[in-house]
């Protein structure tokens, strides 16, 4: 990963490059593609993908802007890190994904439908602080749980991502700010600075962790499956064996943080829908996108959650189990829509 300084040179000048660019692509684009369309099933998908685009540059541009903004006013040119300037992140970040989730909706007809909610929506929650254990799989599920829990529950989220979204001038710079954790690869020993962000949960605050590692495929559940067999963890393989539509956890981080946090809730997340979209071609052709997607949401007390190591790496395969054996029931009841205008 390059440093901050090369980083910033590089990447952030190349938004306002990459708004022109889309800007003059506009009108031709549109042209050809609405003929192509015409001739074609009528989907729209390049004016879909560009209007996305610029939605996306648009609101990437704004976010980087105000964060410069909040940095040129803050003390030291924001070395000192406050609550107040947490807030102010929190705030252009939310913003930020709200405008990627409605632009979404719009262009590219995203619509996700949660069941079993585990807080009431809105300001006033519990004041426990969350752990959130998610199933990883297909393009924008990240940025879906985020959006919930930004604008849907008032939660301010603390990350464990991958180190290479740094290269997202938006995510490097606001996300760099706040209490969050870039990893390199799954397993990386990164498990001191997980139990460090949840060592210092707030009552607001929710720990959102992918224990999968990854996204889901086919292949990195066989070589998830073979890599317990080369450790000599037969239990859990055959276990992950069973599992068909998810990998099995790797349970170093989340249980780094439960340790950590011992009066914090989990919550756990199982979706479906968005791997159907596991490929570049998936995506081209799923747009726009014709089914719902569909999330489970089941919330664990701190009290509930088992004690010793054992007992809780046994627990979270457990809760994994379940997570697959609801996506299996429902993702063939992903629900149909008629094809889009």
């Amino acid at each position: 990963m390059p440093p901050v300084a090369v980083r910033r040179v590089l990447f952030v000048p190349v938004l306002p490059i990459l708004a022109v660019v889309l800007a003059c692509l506009f009108l031709p684009v549109v042209v050809l593609a609405g003929l192509v369309s015409l001739l074609g099933d009528g989907r729209y998908r390049s004016i879909r993908l560009l209007r996305f685009a610029l939605a996306w540059v648009f609101f990437e541009t704004w976010a980087v802007a105000a964060c410069t903004l909040v940095w040129l006013g803050s003390p030291l040119g924001g070395r000192v890190r406050t609550e107040r300037l947490w807030e102010r992140h929190y705030s252009i970040i939310r913003r930020y994904i709200a405008g990627l989730y409605g632009a979404g909706e719009r262009y590219l007809n995203l619509r996700v439908e949660v069941e079993g909610e585990w807080e009431a929506p809105g300001p006033e929650r519990d004041p426990a602080p969350l752990i959130v254990l998610s199933r990883h799989a297909g393009p924008g599920d990240s940025l879906i749980l985020v959006h919930h829990l930004l604008t849907h529950h008032h939660r301010r989220p603390r990350l464990v991502m991958k180190d290479f979204l740094q290269l997202d001038p938006c995510i490097d710079i606001a996300a760099g700010r706040l209490p969050n954790v870039f990893v390199r690869s799954a397993g990386s020993g990164m498990t001191g600075e997980i139990g460090g962000l949840a060592d210092r949960l707030g009552p607001a605050d929710a720990l959102v962790i992918f224990p999968e590692g990854g996204n889901f495929t086919a292949p990195r559940r066989r070589r998830a499956i073979r890599r317990l067999l080369r450790l000599n963890r037969r239990d859990q393989a055959l276990r992950a064996t069973r599992m068909r539509n998810v990998m099995p956890p790797r349970p170093g981080g989340a249980l780094a943080a439960v340790e950590a946090a011992p009066g914090a809730d989990v919550v756990f997340v199982a979706h479906t829908g968005l791997e159907r979209l596991n490929s570049l071609k998936a995506v081209w052709q799923g747009l726009p996108l014709t089914f719902v997607v569909r999330a489970r949401w089941w919330r664990v007390p701190a009290e509930a959650i088992p004690a010793g190591r054992r007992e809780r790496t046994d627990w979270l395969f457990t809760q994994w189990e379940r997570i697959d054996a609801w996506i299996a029931e429902n993702s063939s009841a992903v629900a149909p829509r008629g094809e889009p205008g």
